[in-house]
């Protein structure tokens, strides 16, 4: 049996086809009675308007582009109920890829983006050079998520990285660690920053000859490795500042392994406040980034680009704050403390 076609509906609601294209495009200049009618016939022979020649003949899909660095990070689900929620709002749909931090995979979705003809890109933490983002934002309105830039034609909405670097450490400090390590990002977007406010505030609070930065990454193993270099050598840590909360919960698995407790042996501060980080059993004290927001000003930025009601690039910074919970508390060795083991 063939699909009903808009030819369909008009002969059987009595109407031109023209006048079903207005209702199915949500037109305001459409009597309300024929609205009704013409929605009604088409519910009745199961019509679905075509999107694909629709777009043809507007010149537009609204459909926006969403690259995420890393599905099996939680912080990225957060951050797309925001764009999805907001886009929604406005009358646009998503495709949603990723490129699992691989540059030559997210090229290759971000360049399958483009030939779908989404009208814009949103871009959560790629790892992709900013010439070939530059290039894609001559296409279309473009904006990074989570990755902070300078570029002229890129917008960009990022969370004060170092800001928050300075919360985790200021927060131990005035615990009384001082034995303060750090297990960084690697090459994730904005590990640089945790990495640098981190070692501006080691050296604010006059900790700067305690400060031990270890490689690491944005995952569970990238804090379970990093806790292995940081027991490996040198004097073990009262308190580990994780770079985000994979990482963290890799840090809170190696620390168990090697039979401490936290936070009576070892204080431990995660990033982005996921709900992974709220579980009860984990209990994380973290740095929360504004997930949805961020996902909703992305969308906005875009849409500013698309509206003409902007030409120049916007940078925003989102402004952190510190989530005190169960995983953070004075070391062992501070006055009055009993120590666990």
């Amino acid at each position: 049996m063939s699909r009903p076609t808009i030819i369909d509906v008009a002969k059987r609601a009595g109407v031109s086809k023209s006048l079903v294209s207005l209702v199915m495009r949500g037109a305001p200049n459409v009597s309300e009675e024929k609205r009704q009618r013409v929605l009604g016939v088409a519910a009745d022979l199961g019509y679905r308007p075509n999107a694909v020649a629709r777009s043809l003949v507007r010149q537009r899909t609204n459909l926006l582009g969403v690259l995420l660095s890393d599905l099996h990070n939680p912080f990225f689900a957060e951050v797309i109920d925001g764009i999805q929620a907001e886009a929604a709002e406005r009358g646009y749909r998503t495709i949603i890829g990723t490129g699992d931090r691989v540059e030559l995979s997210e090229a290759r979705a971000l360049d399958t983006m483009l030939e779908l003809r989404t009208e814009g890109l949103i871009l959560a933490s790629p790892i992709l050079p900013m010439r070939r983002i530059a290039e894609a934002s001559r296409e279309v309105p473009t904006v990074l998520v989570a990755r902070g830039s300078r570029s002229a034609s890129v917008d960009s909405v990022a969370n004060d990285d170092t800001a928050g670097a300075a919360l985790a450490v200021g927060h131990l400090a005035s615990l009384g660690h001082r034995r303060i390590a750090h297990i960084d990002g690697g090459d994730g977007a904005g590990s640089r920053e945790r990495r640098r406010g981190y070692e501006r505030a080691m050296e604010r609070h006059g900790l700067a000859g305690e400060a031990r930065v270890v490689a690491g990454s944005y995952t569970e193993e990238g804090g379970w490795k990093g806790v292995r270099a940081l027991f490996s050598r040198g004097r073990a840590p009262s308190a580990v500042f994780a770079a985000n909360d994979l990482a963290a919960i890799g840090t809170l698995s190696a620390l168990a392994e090697r039979g401490l407790s936290v936070p009576e042996d070892v204080s431990v501060v995660g990033y982005d406040n996921t709900a992974l980080a709220a579980a009860h059993h984990i209990h994380l004290t973290t740095v929360d980034q504004p997930r949805p927001e961020m996902g909703r000003t992305a969308v906005r930025l875009v849409l500013e680009r698309l509206d003409g009601k902007r030409r120049a690039a916007r940078h925003l910074l989102m402004p952190p704050s510190l989530v005190v919970r169960g995983t953070t508390a004075p070391p062992s060795n501070a006055p009055g403390k009993r120590r666990s083991r």
